[in-house]
């Protein structure tokens, strides 16, 4: 009988190798090859989601179609193998984020529920009236909302750590916050929608020497970077797995064991306990814990595929090439003057975002649509990031690794055309 165990895993039909060309990565994702609007595709929107090389496609219908079955509650042959994949895909992620433990890995829904079963778990059970939570102005609104709901239930204070005119956060005014009030802080490790790369190792160290437990938002930092918990010193880590190349509804909440030993449950069901009767329950030891129901087995399946396929890269060679992306997209956008980037900090992911005078950025994003280029407009999901910089949206372009620089030609051609047609 064929089951996932039997798939070949290597990535592309050509042998893997530790090495970076874009042109050979690019053939590994097949949506690149879509005619849009009779243009040829250009993907400049990975700060919303990243495409999927072919594997991680095969992967999910390779286990339905052979593996299908439940996890950890079977002893027949299907689901012995459905359990081996899955729990050896939380292997790869501890490997690939070099945690201390596998027992450190939770598999979510994706970033957000991370955040949520964070704020929900150890804020309901360790934050008390007049405590007060740091987070940073530039943050998306689902490292703000879950703050903001349990500071408004236990009566705690949300503080905002500014941020300057190039989009940096102003440390100094951070380390100035921090007090004995301070309970918790949860900053992002990369903005998605100005690209800064925020000093998180100096941010925890600042925090645990007040003793103050540290969240990082991993979600766009670690499809360009490679992560490590452990240097870090974070006490928590999250990502969502469809920004790493992964299926979407797959997610990653990284904890300490000695944090996430003394979290109550953030739901409750199946799997999750070890003993239940009427009168009491008595609840499985982590990561189970916080797994209740039957969990995205197939998409966390895949999820591990897609760390199988980064791990044939050199995530060095793919930084060095997005960062040539960004400074060559920096200086073509410079080139415009009717243009404005908004978020030039010193150091930068591979995210640009910018606003052309008079031109609103969805009528920008419309005509680059005709063009078969997609970018994203709007706020991103960071309202206070708009309101800082004094601007209802921008145009945003994210690069990945399968993007080029003849792509970059295509965005500043079709912003010429916006400008013509518009301006």
């Amino acid at each position: 009988m064929k089951n996932v165990l039997d798939i070949p895993v290597p990535a592309t039909k050509q042998k893997p190798a530790k090495s970076f060309d874009v042109y050979r990565t690019r053939n590994d994702f097949p949506i690149l090859k879509t005619l849009v609007r009779n243009h040829p595709l250009v993907y400049l929107d990975n700060a919303a989601t990243a495409q999927k090389p072919l594997v991680v496609i095969d992967s999910e219908r390779d286990f339905y179609m052979y593996t299908n079955s439940n996890v950890h509650r079977g002893v027949h042959y299907l689901s012995e193998q459905a359990t081996l994949v899955y729990e050896n895909a939380r292997l790869k992620i501890k490997e690939f984020i070099n945690a201390l433990s596998a027992c450190e890995v939770v598999f979510t829904r994706g970033a957000t529920e991370a955040i949520n079963l964070v704020a929900y778990s150890y804020g309901r059970k360790n934050i008390k009236e007049g405590d007060e939570i740091i987070v940073s102005a530039m943050e998306h609104h689902a490292n703000i909302i879950p703050w903001q709901v349990l500071c408004d239930e236990k009566n705690a204070k949300l503080r905002v750590i500014p941020m300057n005119d190039s989009g940096e956060l102003i440390l100094e005014e951070y380390e100035k916050m921090l007090n004995d009030k301070t309970k918790f802080v949860s900053v992002v490790h990369v903005s998605n929608s100005l690209g800064t790369i925020n000093p998180v190792e100096e941010i925890i160290k600042l925090a645990h020497k007040r003793n103050i437990p540290v969240l990082v938002d991993g979600s766009q930092s670690i499809p360009h970077m490679k992560i490590d918990v452990q240097k870090m010193d974070c006490d928590f880590f999250v990502f969502s797995g469809h920004k790493l190349f992964g299926p979407t509804g797959t997610g990653i909440l990284y904890g300490k064991t000695e944090f996430l030993n003394n979290m109550p449950p953030y739901q409750t069901g199946g799997d999750m306990i070890r003993y239940v009767t009427f009168e009491k329950t008595i609840y499985n030891d982590i990561p189970n814990k916080f797994e209740a129901g039957t969990p995205n087995i197939a998409g966390n399946y895949a999820l591990g595929i897609a760390i199988d396929y980064l791990n044939q890269l050199d995530f060095e060679k793919i930084a060095e090439h997005e960062h040539q992306l960004l400074e060559y997209t920096t200086s073509r956008l410079n080139e415009i003057k009717s243009l404005k980037l908004i978020g030039t900090a010193t150091n930068k992911a591979a995210v640009v975002s910018f606003v052309l005078d008079n031109i609103h950025p969805h009528d920008i994003g419309t005509i680059l649509d005709s063009e078969g280029i997609a970018i994203r407009t709007g706020h991103h999901c960071t309202q206070p990031v708009m309101d800082r910089f004094g601007i209802p949206a921008t145009a945003r372009a994210s690069f990945a690794m399968y993007n080029s620089s003849e792509e970059v030609d295509r965005l500043v051609d079709g912003i010429h055309k916006v400008i013509k047609v518009l301006g």
